[in-house]
């Protein structure tokens, strides 16, 4: 290239470079930190808070908003169902009732009952009688409503107290993201505690549980269950805690269930802690000409619920 020719390439390229420099922009990435005051807690503040509670905590009789919905990848789809009115009973050490009421009409929309060991599910839309053993896991990808399981609800409605027979709990700290009070869209990052629960299993030890409390009130804002995979089975948010019977609760629980593809969140309407609650109050008894699907049983799962689904 001749001297001629290098001088007007020279020239070209710092004519074009202001162009160029049009086409991007460098910028910092930053993420707003929340400016709320923060408390502070030590790890045996808060195992004690949560072992306190459960033992505070002996029964429920509620009265609920009930919003659900079902679906995800695994459906191909997501349903966001009507709200509807609910009641919920539990009492320790493991019984609950949870009874769904249709729209306007107000009749049973479902009625799920167990005694900890055994689960009955009353669905009068469908005229179907679902019933079996809470640690069966057959999930049914066509019906997630079909899913639901009372252990699950009762684990997050009434936070098991950590138990130093058989587990043991770290703290550990992280960032959560929360809203911006001045703008709910927006979201900050603001320091947490999290105490991990930790479990032996079949093939060693794991992470079972790990409460969230916040920091701005030291309460349990979430909490998350894995099986012994490692894989996350719920995710339960807790918010807008108030005084009811001269305890602190959560007076709206977020129960997000990822395998089974379905989110209910329970808005308290009316809340009664440790009232009395007698048997009868657990008691469902199958419907006369209800079609019966026992769990337990494969060959019958099978059978109704590839008559469900057409197959």
């Amino acid at each position: 290239m001749s001297p001629v020719s290098k001088l007007r390439a020279i020239f070209l390229f710092f004519a074009i470079l202001p162009l160029w420099s049009c086409l991007w922009r460098n910028h910092i990435p930053v993420r707003t930190a929340s400016t709320a005051p923060l408390k502070t807690a030590t790890q045996a503040e808060l195992i004690d808070y949560i072992n306190a509670q459960a033992a505070k905590v002996q029964s429920m009789n509620a009265t609920v908003d009930i919003d659900t919905t079902v679906g995800g990848e695994k459906k191909g789809k997501v349903t966001d169902y009507q709200q509807i009115r609910g009641y919920v009973l539990a009492r320790k050490p493991e019984m609950l009732r949870m009874i769904g009421l249709l729209p306007i009409v107000r009749t049973k929309a479902f009625d799920l009952v167990s005694d900890g060991k055994e689960f009955k599910l009353w669905i009068p839309p469908k005229n179907r009688f679902v019933q079996g053993r809470n640690d069966v896991k057959t999930p049914n990808p066509q019906q997630p409503l079909e899913n639901l399981r009372p252990q699950h609800i009762y684990d997050a409605l009434l936070i098991p107290a950590i138990d130093p027979k058989t587990e043991h709990a770290l703290l550990q700290t992280d960032v959560e993201q929360v809203a911006n009070p001045k703008n709910k869209k927006e979201k900050l990052d603001q320091p947490d505690y999290e105490i991990l629960v930790i479990r032996e299993g079949e093939h060693g030890w794991y992470i079972h549980r790990k409460i969230v409390f916040s920091r701005t009130d030291l309460l349990p804002h979430r909490q998350i269950v894995n099986d012994e995979n490692g894989n996350q089975i719920t995710d339960v948010r807790y918010g807008e805690y108030k005084e009811y019977s001269g305890v602190n609760f959560p007076s709206q629980i977020e129960i997000k269930r990822p395998q089974e593809e379905y989110d209910i969140t329970l808005s308290m309407v009316k809340l009664e802690l440790n009232g009395q609650l007698s048997n009868d109050k657990f008691i469902l008894e199958k419907p006369p000409g209800a079609e019966v699907v026992h769990l337990n049983d494969a060959k019958t799962q099978v059978r109704a619920y590839s008559a469900q689904s057409g197959q």
